[in-house]
Parts: C-alpha cells; structure tokens; sequence
C-alpha cells in the first residue's frame, strides 16, 4: 500500500448540510480542481474514503461537501481529520523540487561518507528551507540550498552534503 499525502485538514464543520471547512496543507490549492475522491484519516487513525460531492475555495481554505454527509452532526466527526490522497496522486514537482516527506528519513553524510543523521524535518523560514537533521549526538539545522546539499536521492533516501566551515560546529 502506499502512503498517503495529507493536502488539507479539517477545521470544522460549516452549515447544516454536511459542509466541513478545511485549511490548506498544499501548496496546489488548484488541485482541488477535479478531485472526486479522497482519504479522510481521523485522529484516532482510522480512514474513510470518502467521494466529494463539490468543494470550492472560501477565504484562503477550503470547504468540501462530501456524498453521505448531510447533517452538521455527521460533519462533526470529521473534525481533525487529515484529508489525504495516494502519494502516487501527489502534484507532480519539477526537477530538483521535492515534498518535506520526501525528505523526512533521508540519511545525510559528507562528501568523504562521514555520516551526519537523519532530517527528521523540515522548516520554512521564507528563505531557504532548513533541514532539521538529528544524530545520536546533536541536532543539526542544515540549509536546504544547492551550494550546501549537492546530492539529493530521494529513491535511496540520501542526501550528500558539502558544508561550509562551522556548518557542524555547535
């Protein structure tokens, strides 16, 4: 089975007719667009597959109206709720562009294969992304800039890094 993308979560319900609004967890609002169904994982994580009925854009979010939910209460039990699709429906990024899970459990080491950790994170500033990369010693806050990451393997979940003099210094 593959592993799902969370695009939005479930803010609260909205009317009486079943309606849910939703904050946006893509960057690809438009992606919205034409989707029929998607996986609601719920915060006990239990998933529903749920068939959207219509869904438009309010405010910076997004409000869906799903098929079989027709009452605020029925609504309610969404709340919370990650609404995912198949990581093989992901938008497809260009070339040297990459989700945070896809970078989330990448080993990362020198040029010379000296092993630095694990990014188990990452953290948008504005700027360059930061990638949080955690050893058995320390924890490492690495720019996700080319100069510094000049190897990026997301099928072998690798990442080569050439840093700069006091980079790895604490």
């Amino acid at each position: 089975m593959n592993d799902l993308v969370a695009i939005a979560r479930i803010a609260r319900p909205r009317g009486i007719k079943g309606e849910v609004v939703a904050d946006l967890l893509t960057d690809f609002p438009e992606r919205f667009e034409g989707l029929q169904s998607v996986i609601a994982v719920l915060l006990d994580g239990s998933r529903i597959d749920l068939e959207i009925e219509r869904s438009w854009l309010s405010n910076g979010r997004i409000v869906f109206k799903f098929l079989s939910f027709d009452s605020n209460e029925r609504a309610e039990a969404l709340r919370g709720a990650e609404i995912c699709v198949d990581e093989t429906d992901a938008v497809e990024l260009g070339d040297d562009e990459y989700y945070d899970w896809q970078l989330v459990g990448c080993d990362v080491h020198t040029a010379t294969n000296e092993a630095i950790g694990m990014v188990t994170g990452v953290l948008r500033t504005g700027g360059t992304e930061i990638l949080v990369v955690a050893s058995s010693k320390k924890e490492y806050l690495i720019p996700f800039a080319r100069t510094i990451c000049t190897e990026v393997d997301i099928e072998g979940k690798n990442i080569t890094i050439d840093p700069p003099e006091g980079l790895l210094e604490f």
